[in-house]
């Protein structure tokens, strides 16, 4: 068995394992963004595919700024949904000089690619560098307080088929919780119809709960605008252009506005 991440080596395979046909993460966020008086320029952080930075970018008209680390999937987007900038790179490295945006999008867990406490000071201080005075971060992710005495997600292995270039591959995943770190880690081994070797795709989300979130944003200027777990473009049911927010923090995702308030705080300082 391999290493490697065929997901986001093979982007054309992430779209078909996780279809979003009718753009629902990006309505959501153009949603939230216009619901809050957000201004055109969207940085959107572990923007993948492209998928959504396209959609905002031709159906919102915003201006957007896509960032991912893997170099398929920058490349995929630029190829198959252009418009938006694009660029590779590490989002806790983040420097754009001067320029400034009005939303900074953190979807899909994105933010939780931060391990520890270090990275997640370090991202925020990138995000309250590029955006402007009274700026929104608005984050769609896992919720750490979901684990806390639930375990469905944990005592199973998850088994998916896709189908790609008459290729079938199957993956076969497993969750588990690494406590010191606060954690959740996933297996997925991936086995093709074509002969090729397995691949094993190991990954970790940072586990963050609702009060440590809200800790950690008004140490680096933000203020909570609303933080809820449902409906999102992951939960179920999913959201509507007419739903309301919940006022609970519960599910197994959290969907998070905050302002920029305070541009300059004690933890910008080297």
């Amino acid at each position: 068995m391999t290493s490697g991440n065929l997901l986001t080596d093979t982007p054309e395979l992430y779209e078909l394992r996780f279809p979003d046909p009718d753009h629902l993460a990006a309505r959501w966020a153009d949603a939230i963004l216009r619901r809050y008086g957000a201004g055109p320029r969207v940085l959107d952080l572990g923007c993948g595919t492209g998928r959504d930075a396209g959609w905002l970018h031709h159906k919102a008209g915003r201006y957007v700024l896509g960032l991912d680390s893997s170099p398929a999937m920058v490349e995929h987007a630029r190829t198959r949904h252009p418009g938006p900038d694009y660029h590779c790179g590490d989002m806790r490295e983040l420097d754009l000089g001067e320029r400034r945006f009005d939303a900074v999008l953190c979807l899909d867990s994105a933010l939780l690619y931060c391990h520890t406490n270090q990275d997640l000071d370090r991202l925020l201080d990138r995000c309250r560098q590029h955006l402007a005075p009274g700026g929104l971060l608005v984050a769609e992710m896992r919720n750490g307080a979901y684990f806390l005495g639930r375990t469905d997600l944990l005592d199973t292995v998850r088994t998916d088929t896709v189908e790609h270039q008459g290729v079938r591959h199957t993956s076969r995943t497993r969750l588990w919780i690494d406590h010191p770190a606060q954690l959740l880690r996933r297996s997925r081994e991936w086995s093709s119809d074509d002969g090729s070797a397995p691949v094993e795709q190991r990954s970790a989300w940072r586990l963050l709960f609702p009060q440590e979130l809200r800790h950690l944003l008004a140490a680096h200027g933000f203020e909570v605008l609303t933080l809820h777990d449902r409906p999102g473009p992951r939960t179920e049911p999913a959201w509507t252009e007419d739903a309301e927010p919940a006022d609970t923090a519960d599910s197994d995702r959290i969907h998070l506005v905050a302002r920029l308030v305070h541009p300059t705080t004690e933890t910008s300082r080297p």
